[in-house]
């Protein structure tokens, strides 16, 4: 396998940290597609080794193995035009979380060996790529050489494997969203709060930073439920209402975020601490979100 040229089929940041990092490694990737010419070179120049810049349709020609890392909603119409510029056999593999090997029907249609691999990593450049996705977890579904070829790739990063069931990739890639875009959000919604204390942006990130980063660390070595502190879980009715009256104030769904989000973890403290009443915690919480809708 490790001597079959490799096409990637997207210019992204996906398609251009992993194709650098499998050239890195020793696979060898001939070629990169685009929708144009000019983001394929600049993919294949970040990527390195002499890949070439090629269209889609162009592609089949240059690989047996395809890497397919672009949007949710191109995936089939891609594999499709794959398929009608004459691919047939070898395989491919699409990098979406959403959905598994089925999305490729069309290749598969024409004997093409197809899977699955998402890298469940945030990806926000390529150059932030290459360095993250090493290490990473790497979700594969799929059957025959192509399933083989998504493990050796989660091998070559050093990645963890994770088995994802058909069926169920959506809840999969939820759990993603949740642990990474959410996590990106409620940072945004800490700095316009601090915002309306009068502290500028860049000095908000800086200070949010250590404290979200010492919290994934907790909650990563000890668990979400020990890795919980704060006036939820020490039950504080009081000094929640008193952040609900000043959220009143605050434009947006700030207000709104807090809410919802309090309302789950004092479910997590209800975890911790089983005989502790929080009832009236809930009740503020339930009633701000009311008042608010």
């Amino acid at each position: 396998m490790s001597g079959e040229q490799i096409g990637i089929a997207g210019a992204g940041r996906i398609g251009q940290a992993l194709g650098r990092l499998l050239r890195e490694r020793g696979e060898p990737v001939a070629a990169v597609a685009s929708r144009t010419l000019e983001r394929a070179r600049a993919a294949a120049a970040f990527i390195g080794g002499g890949a070439e810049p090629v269209s889609y349709s162009q592609l089949p020609g240059c690989a047996t193995r395809v890497l397919i890392a672009i949007p949710d909603q191109a995936i089939a119409s891609v594999a499709a035009t794959l398929a009608g510029a004459g691919m047939a056999g070898g395989m491919a593999l699409h990098t979406c979380g959403a959905h598994g090997a089925e999305i490729l029907a069309p290749l598969a249609a024409r004997g093409v060996s197809c899977a699955a691999l998402h890298p469940l990593q945030t990806v926000a450049s390529p150059e932030r790529g290459v360095a993250e996705l090493p290490g990473a977890s790497f979700a594969i579904e799929g059957e025959g050489p192509a399933l083989d070829w998504a493990a050796r790739i989660a091998g070559l990063l050093q990645g963890q494997m994770l088995r994802i069931p058909p069926g169920r990739r959506p809840l999969y890639h939820a759990a993603a969203v949740l642990a990474s875009n959410c996590v990106v959000g409620l940072l945004d919604a800490a700095v316009v709060l601090l915002g309306e204390c009068g502290i500028d942006r860049e000095q908000a990130l800086r200070a949010l930073a250590p404290l979200a980063r010492a919290s994934v660390s907790n909650t990563a070595a000890l668990g979400p439920i020990q890795a919980l502190t704060g006036p939820i879980e020490r039950g504080d009715a009081g000094t929640v209402a008193v952040h609900l009256r000043s959220l009143a104030g605050v434009p947006g769904s700030v207000g709104e975020l807090y809410r919802q989000c309090g309302l789950y973890l004092a479910g997590l403290a209800r975890r911790k601490s089983p005989g502790a009443d929080f009832r009236e915690l809930e009740q503020l919480l339930r009633e701000g979100r009311k008042d608010h809708e």
